[in-house]
């Protein structure tokens, strides 16, 4: 008798998996963006979305929640029902960076999470207005070794990628900016293009566009290779500064235990999207490096981004101002 209402019972849970699997989705989904408008994981989510959409079946609602750099919106997804209607933009700042510098980060991104896709990784920048008195690395160096604090650098939030990027060239270098946190990439740099500060470390498809129009300058490129868009402006490995070479991510996650056959079916909608020579060219355009990998890839590519970012704080001994 044991026996069989075990057996009923796992075909009762099989049975209802595979319907919601079958009627999922069946309403919007909203898309949790942990940044202002403006900002680089505003832009990759806003190019997928559309697209996402479609291959889903049911709108995607962009939602956005800055703040913590990163922390309110990331809370907004672990909160939410693990039942697919809330996802989130996943960002080295919300998964690796933040919860590595801020020991008091209010959740593990390592176990909070459910990773679905990596969709694009993107290249960071050093930028500068236009005022400011260098225009290459080696100038650039020089002037912030001359003046002490006298210059203030932005990023989208203290805790964020960009902060701790900028803290670690500064440890690197024996340099002092003072920072000036932001509650997005959008915001910071319209403050830069104001000439409200003078320094940013952005990702850069948020930062590309003003530097095209020559209202933004780069100084050096956390990335593998140097850029074509860019050609004179070096890597931070051939400045010497390999630690801070680092892409960052911008993919999917949900809540913790999100059903299985909800992540495949989200991470195949999200393939297709990619596999579109429209949606790859739009995401391509902004700058970033389609990597579309698999939710078991992407969960142990966020793991390793904390030890490294974990190993980095620890080595350098970076805290929050």
């Amino acid at each position: 008798m044991i026996k069989l209402l075990i057996k009923l019972g796992l075909l009762y849970f099989f049975g209802m998996v595979m319907a919601h699997s079958q009627t999922y989705p069946n309403k919007p989904i909203g898309l949790v963006v942990p940044f202002a408008p403006g900002g680089t994981t505003d832009i990759i989510a806003r190019v997928m979305s559309e697209s996402l959409s479609k291959n889903l079946g049911q709108p995607l609602v962009i939602v956005n929640k800055p703040g913590g750099a990163g922390s309110v919106g990331a809370l907004e997804v672990i909160r939410a029902p693990n039942d697919g209607y809330t996802l989130g933009m996943a960002t080295v700042s919300t998964t690796a960076a933040g919860p590595a510098i801020n020991p008091k980060t209010p959740y593990n991104p390592l176990t909070d999470l459910t990773p679905i896709t990596n969709i694009a990784a993107t290249p960071n920048v050093i930028l500068v207005h236009p005022s400011f008195p260098a225009r290459d690395y080696a100038s650039f160096l020089k002037e912030l070794k001359a003046n002490p604090g006298k210059y203030s650098y932005a990023t989208a939030g203290t805790g964020s990628i960009g902060h701790l990027l900028a803290e670690l060239f500064k440890s690197l270098t024996q340099t002092f900016m003072v920072h000036i946190p932001y509650p997005g990439a959008g915001p910071a740099l319209r403050d830069l293009v104001a000439g409200q500060v003078e320094i940013m470390v952005d990702n850069l498809p948020s930062a590309l566009p003003f530097i095209q129009d020559k209202k933004l300058i780069p100084i050096v490129i956390m990335a593998p290779y140097r850029l074509p868009s860019m050609p004179s402006v070096p890597t931070f490995k051939e400045v010497g500064l390999e630690a801070v070479n680092r892409l960052a991510y911008y993919g999917l996650h949900g809540p913790k235990n999100l059903p299985k056959d909800l992540v495949d079916k989200i991470y195949a909608a999200t393939k297709k999207s990619l596999e579109d020579p429209s949606v790859r060219k739009k995401v391509e355009d902004t700058g970033a490096i389609i990597v579309a990998n698999t939710p078991a890839e992407f969960t142990e590519q966020i793991h390793q981004e904390y030890k490294i970012f974990k190993e980095l704080v620890d080595k350098q001994k970076l805290k929050l101002e």
